[in-house]
């Protein structure tokens, strides 16, 4: 049986990430870099898949509503094909109705039998023509219960967002988190500039625009391959969303200093931290595991920045022999990452609710640790990529309130002009994708006093 070959390429990675708990990214990048696609068929391989995990919530409430056979009855390969078709029905106007149904029927006769074809079609059939009038759980009775199906996020997270944030608000982040968000890149400022960068890369026919809040960002509309180039290659820029930029930008380390960066990998922020410093100084870039220190290694010697230093350290442990010594002390925490749903759309479904209580003992773990490293006058930077307050604000109060030899760094005058929110004097900022146009981030600036 002849089936569509990106289609099939994106239904094996969905198995994968459905079935076997496999990371979307990894599971992606594996099966693109195995096959010898054209960009244009990674890229809809790439929305295929992604594109299908946003929207699993929705779709597999669909599935329910239109099946005759319960979901858990379901083969898992004709499972996927249905999903994957229904994404295609659903949220691609580009895919004709009947390249998504007869497609995913071929699937179905090689990944099932010819009754399963059948049952394919016909669901798909059904979808087609009433889908897009399905009727989601009824918004006045169950506000949450409405928005988790409408835009495909678990009930827990929705009810607790509509409890912090309020109905409206939480509305648009959830249709924010399912947007495909912006491409960008941070031109290395040590061989090149963001306006050089962009003409290089027009030339070669890509499509950019200049970053929202940072000298150095360029959004491209076109990305392609663009991280196969010549000019990635020879380290003239690296991809990172403007709200990862902003977080070296307000640690605002100097030229000459020590710096420690206790959760590095991958590495986005010790590089722009050595490009910041001009190459000159040391930054110290630490995780507990080799293969991502390995991430770190790659970053610095594809950009050149010299002055990194690597080390296998576990952050929740305090280093005696850099107690007291650094200028700047980065930490960017390991959290829920709820801010960056709209780039890891299966975090939706691999955290829970209990985790935000043991993430957040981590958070104040690493932080007491890597807090005694600070020199007396020195700065500590506390960064998470979540939008939960319990993570981030609760977090720097509780650790201010057994430190007082810490205090909140006024920040307005390390934020553009577009991000000056009022907590800015209280040494912090949230940024949300839906206000900001970023990925969700918590920054937040304090210095020792003693």
């Amino acid at each position: 049986m002849k089936v569509d070959k990106p289609r099939e390429t994106a239904l094996k990675i969905l198995y994968e990430v459905n079935e076997k708990e496999a990371y979307v990214n990894i599971a992606l990048s594996k099966h693109l870099d195995s096959h010898g696609l054209k960009d244009i068929d990674r890229a809809f391989i790439t929305d295929l898949v992604y594109g299908t995990v946003s929207h699993k919530l929705t779709i597999d409430y669909l599935i329910e509503k239109y099946s005759d056979i319960p979901m858990r009855k379901l083969s898992r390969w004709i499972l996927n094909i249905l999903r994957l078709g229904i994404y295609q029905l659903m949220y691609m106007d580009r895919v004709p109705v009947s390249a998504a149904c007869n497609e995913s029927v071929n699937l179905a006769k090689k990944y099932g039998h010819k009754a399963s074809s059948g049952f394919v079609n016909a669901v798909l059939r059904k979808i087609a023509a009433t889908g897009a009038q399905a009727e989601y759980p009824d918004r006045s009775a169950d506000p949450a219960r409405h928005l988790s199906v409408r835009y495909s996020h678990p009930e827990w997270l929705v009810r607790n967002w509509i409890e912090r944030f309020g109905e409206e608000f939480t509305e648009r982040l959830l249709e924010a988190n399912n947007a495909k968000p912006e491409f960008t890149i941070r031109a290395n400022r040590l061989k090149t500039d963001r306006e050089t960068l962009a003409g290089i890369l027009r030339e070669k026919g890509y499509i950019t625009e200049n970053g929202r809040y940072n000298i150095e960002a360029l959004i491209v509309k076109n990305p392609g391959s663009i991280t196969a180039s010549a000019e990635f290659r020879d380290g003239l820029f690296q991809v990172q969303d403007e709200s990862s930029m902003l977080v070296s930008r307000i640690l605002d380390p100097k030229p000459g200093s020590l710096v420690l960066d206790v959760c590095s990998a991958p590495g986005g922020k010790a590089t722009h931290i050595a490009e910041l410093m001009e190459n000159k100084g040391t930054v110290i870039a630490r995780d507990i595991h080799p293969h991502k220190i390995r991430l770190v290694e790659e970053a610095a010697g594809r950009l050149g920045t010299g002055i990194i230093k690597t080390e296998i350290f576990d952050a929740a442990i305090t280093d005696e022999n850099l107690r007291d010594k650094a200028d700047y002390v980065l930490v960017d925490a390991p959290c829920t990452g709820f801010g960056i749903i709209r780039r890891k759309p299966d975090i939706k479904w691999s955290r829970s609710e209990k985790d935000t209580e043991e993430i957040r003992m981590l958070q104040m773990k690493i932080l007491r640790a890597a807090s005694a490293c600070v020199k007396p006058g020195g700065i500590l930077v506390y960064s998470t990529c979540t939008v939960q307050k319990e993570e981030n604000e609760d977090v720097m109060a509780e650790f201010l309130g057994e430190n007082d030899n810490f205090a909140a760094d006024d920040i307005f005058g390390l934020l553009p002009e577009g991000l000056l929110k009022e907590t800015a004097a209280r040494g912090f900022v949230q940024l949300y994708p839906h206000v900001d146009g970023v990925d969700g981030f918590f920054i937040a600036r304090l210095r020792r006093i003693k």
